[in-house]
C-alpha cells in the first residue's frame, strides 16, 4: 500500500474538445504516462456537511483495479488553488465506503471522468479530464511551472479555474435544472 502526503497546487483549464486538448499537449511537448482510465469518485461528509463548510474533503476514487482514499484539506485561493492533500491505495472501494459510514460520513456527492496523465520535459503533470460537463486540462506542480505551462499552452491567468468539480458541477445544475444530482456519464 503507498501513502502520498503532499501540497497539491493546481488550476483547470475548459477546452473546446479532447481532440483540442490532445493537440495542445501534443504541441507543447507533453507525452502520455498513463493511458485513458475511467475515474469512478464519491464524496464522503458528516449529515451535518461539516467537511464542506470547512473546505475539507474525504474522497473514494476508484480507477481501473486501483482505489484510492483521499483527504484534502482547506484550499488557498490565489491565482491558483493549493491544499494539503494525502492520499493512499485502498483495497476495496465498498469496504472503505462501510468503514467511513460506520465512522459517520455518508456519500453526498458522485463523479465521474475519463482520465489521461501527461508530463513534459520539467516540473508537473497534466492531466486530460473528460467529464459530463466537458472537457479539462488540469495543471499540477509549482505555480511558476502552471503559469509558463498555461502560457505555452495558449491560455492566460483569466482562463484558470479553480473550482472543484463539485462545484463546477453544482453551478451547471443551477443553469440545467434536469441535470441529475452528482455528474455521472449517462447510461
Amino acid at each position: 500500500m503507498t501513502q502520498h502526503s503532499t501540497v497539491e497546487t493546481e488550476i483547470k483549464l475548459a477546452v473546446s474538445g479532447t481532440a483540442e486538448a490532445k493537440r495542445l499537449l501534443r504541441d507543447a511537448g507533453f507525452r502520455t504516462v498513463r493511458r485513458r482510465v475511467f475515474e469512478a469518485n464519491t464524496l464522503f461528509d458528516t449529515a451535518g456537511a461539516e467537511l464542506r463548510k470547512t473546505g475539507q474533503v474525504l474522497r473514494v476514487r476508484q480507477c481501473g483495479r486501483r482505489v484510492l482514499l483521499t483527504y484534502k484539506g482547506p484550499a488557498t485561493r490565489g491565482r491558483h488553488k493549493s491544499r494539503e492533500e494525502l492520499e493512499t491505495e485502498a483495497g476495496d472501494a465498498q469496504a472503505i465506503a462501510a468503514i467511513l459510514s460506520r465512522l459517520g460520513f455518508q456519500p453526498v456527492f458522485r463523479y465521474e471522468k475519463y482520465r489521461t496523465e501527461y508530463a513534459g520535459k520539467k516540473g508537473g503533470v497534466a492531466t486530460l479530464d473528460e467529464t459530463p460537463i466537458g472537457v479539462f486540462l488540469e495543471l499540477e506542480g509549482a505555480p511558476d511551472w502552471i503559469d509558463r505551462t498555461a502560457a505555452r499552452l495558449g491560455f492566460t491567468p483569466a482562463d484558470y479555474i479553480t473550482a472543484s468539480y463539485a462545484r463546477l458541477y453544482l453551478e451547471h445544475r443551477k443553469r440545467n435544472r434536469r441535470s441529475p444530482k452528482d455528474m455521472v456519464f449517462s447510461s
